[in-house]
């Protein structure tokens, strides 16, 4: 029978129908599972040259473990006239096995023969892909379960104190108590941020910032906010900055907090006696570009060689353990390693099991000379004034929310109206003259999307009002429903203060509100020089010119901790604020030159240096009036 095999291979028709068919592999076997013949393509996938496999035993190269149940299926196929998909893996020439499967030609039935041809495809891919879908699948149910304890946990802590408190505790209970709802609530905060934060990089929502920051002060605040937690468990928490990228630079502050933070936490979750270091240093220079390099190194218990290519993964932790001991929703390192993308940096990890581990984060940042950063502060100071008098319509019908917005919007002296649902909302804004609209998704009666569109569509007089949305919700399907709505902007659930500061004072306002009176008094100034018109424009020219340049200097000599010619600028301004009418400002001048004058309290000088920088910038501000 295998002469008769042996001749079928050589037929021309078969030599026209298969071998010069170069997109599969071809194997001609019979039913002993010897070779008889083989097409190029084996080259190609196995690495086999020609022949290379003519006489050998097919059943040599299976992968072993699975040797008895290939055979089984080869042996059906030696009974049917067709066989479909029987998967397999074969030993390529490097000892490697590769994902196959064939489809069979029984040859019995047609040629009387004792054979199969065997057409096999390469699916080593999709074997990858099926069993990283499944990786995949099992790391989110993990995640998913983990999450839903990492939630609960900070919930029923925060249920139980809260209920304690109603049991009428002491004075120092009550302490105990609110404490640990605090730490509680932090928790739970540092959680739902994560899952924020991953649900706004992947919907490609997440802007970065371009302003100016010094490295110096980011990392002592940084050190600053670990140093109990290393303090408690003995651990030493050290950082350590070149000196020449001890200066000012242009980026995302905020975001290399975030990846720097989430590092050094971390290290610290992961260690439990040493050290914990960050270091920072210059890569290269590239005119007003420069890398930066940050390296958090500690000793802690190591990632095993085998998980290290997995650990910047969505939903992964190196081992499922690890969440169960230490806690975390295993999210955080993914936030990490694609904020640092996005910003055309790298990371990187070494670690040894058990010795500690070292991430290296990469970023450009561009160099800024300190007038452009200084420039950027005055103007925050002043957009800040924007915030008086703006007429707020709060649209949210959850007592705690609205309690929350309405406290942080009172602090910047903002005018506020409420409204519990859509429909409230909408006939107040009919009725009433507002600068912007704050509006919850989800409401009763009528949601935050409906009464957007009526506002938009109905509402002609008050059609172009701005609208941000207040949304649990972060997914690329919910802002995009939100703004087809109409709405300008939004803000994800839970924001912080800044978070919605930032958001009203990039929203362009229409100038309804009233502008407050202006702060200066020139009645001095009049009387001084008899009421002299050209005298006074002068002098209020050049406080235009003098006030801005003065804030400048002051703001660059606290950095410096230059306190002598600081405490000689202010005096120098003195006389001109008594000149307009600034008589809490001259207080504060008087108080900052009494500061400076003994031992520096940081905290104190720098509050009060804000303050008078901000009076002075708000004077120019009020001095623009009067032309």
């Amino acid at each position: 029978m295998g002469k008769s095999l042996v001749s079928y291979v050589k037929k021309e028709s078969f030599f026209k129908a298969v071998v010069e068919d170069g997109s599969d592999i071809i194997f001609i076997v019979d039913y002993a599972g010897r070779i008889l013949y083989h097409n190029r393509s084996v080259k190609e996938t196995l690495g086999y040259g020609p022949n290379a496999l003519t006489g050998k035993t097919f059943f040599d190269f299976i992968y072993p473990p699975t040797l008895s149940t290939f055979k089984k299926a080869y042996t059906r196929s030696t009974q049917k006239k067709f066989n479909e998909s029987v998967e397999f893996q074969f030993r390529c020439k490097d000892g490697t096995y590769r994902y196959l499967e064939f489809n069979s030609i029984n040859l019995l039935q047609k040629e009387k023969i004792n054979g199969l041809i065997l057409d096999c495809r390469d699916i080593e891919q999709r074997k990858k892909d099926a069993d990283e879908l499944l990786r995949a699948q099992k790391a989110k149910d993990l995640f998913l379960a983990n999450i839903s304890h990492e939630i609960r946990t900070p919930i029923n802590g925060i249920a139980g104190m809260a209920s304690l408190l109603h049991q009428n505790p002491n004075a120092a209970e009550q302490a105990t108590y609110l404490h640990a709802i605090q730490s509680a609530a932090d928790n739970l905060k540092v959680i739902i941020n994560d899952i924020l934060d991953l649900a706004s990089i992947e919907s490609g929502k997440l802007k970065f910032e371009q302003i100016g920051f010094n490295l110096n002060d980011l990392l002592q605040s940084l050190i600053d906010t670990f140093s109990l937690q290393a303090a408690e468990k003995e651990i030493r928490l050290l950082y350590s900055l070149q000196p020449e990228a001890n200066r000012i630079f242009l980026g995302d502050p905020v975001r290399l907090n975030q990846i720097l933070l989430n590092l050094i936490g971390n290290a610290l979750k992961f260690t439990q006696q040493g050290s914990i270091s960050l270091n920072c240093r210059i890569l290269n220079k590239k005119k007003n570009r420069w890398v930066l390099s940050f390296e958090v190194t500690d000793t802690g218990i190591g990632i095993p060689k085998d998980k290290l290519g997995s650990i910047f993964e969505s939903f992964s932790q190196a081992d499922a353990s690890i969440t169960r001991k230490y806690g975390g929703t295993g999210l955080g390192l993914t936030i990490v390693k694609q904020l640092v993308t996005l910003q055309k940096g790298t990371i990187s990890v070494k670690s040894k099991e058990r010795a500690g581990s070292t991430f290296t984060v990469k970023i450009p940042y561009r160099v800024a000379d300190s007038q452009e950063v200084l420039s950027q502060e005055n103007k925050l100071m002043v957009q800040k004034k924007s915030l008086r008098h703006l007429s707020v319509l709060l649209a949210e019908d959850n007592d705690i929310n609205r309690l929350y917005a309405s406290s942080i919007l009172k602090i910047w002296d903002c005018q506020i109206d409420w409204a519990e649902n859509g429909l409230v909302a909408v006939e107040k804004i009919k009725n009433t003259d507002y600068d912007i609209v704050l509006m919850d998704v989800q409401m009763p009666i009528m949601d935050g999307l409906e009464a957007t569109k009526v506002i938009r569509n109905g509402v002609p007089s008050k059609n172009k009002i701005p609208i941000i949305a207040l949304t649990a919700n972060a997914t690329r399907k919910d802002i995009e429903e939100c703004l087809a709505a109409g709405m300008n902007d939004w803000v994800i659930k839970p924001f912080t203060p800044e978070d919605l500061y930032h958001k009203l004072s990039s929203i362009k306002v229409l100038p309804q509100q009233k502008k407050a009176p202006p702060r200066i008094d020139l009645s001095h100034l009049k009387k001084i020089s008899n009421n002299d018109e050209k005298f006074i424009h002068d002098i209020l020219q050049a406080l235009l010119k003098t006030f801005p340049e003065t804030v400048t200097q002051i703001q660059q000599l606290t950095r410096e901790n230059d306190w002598n010619l600081l405490r000689k600028i202010v005096h120098k301004i003195k006389p001109s604020l008594t000149m307009i009418g600034l008589k809490s400002t001259h207080e504060k001048a008087v108080r900052i030159e009494e500061l400076t004058k003994g031992q520096i309290n940081d905290l104190k000088i720098s509050k009060l240096i804000e303050r008078f920088c901000y009076d002075l910038l708000e004077a120019a501000e009020d001095i623009k009036t009067v032309f």
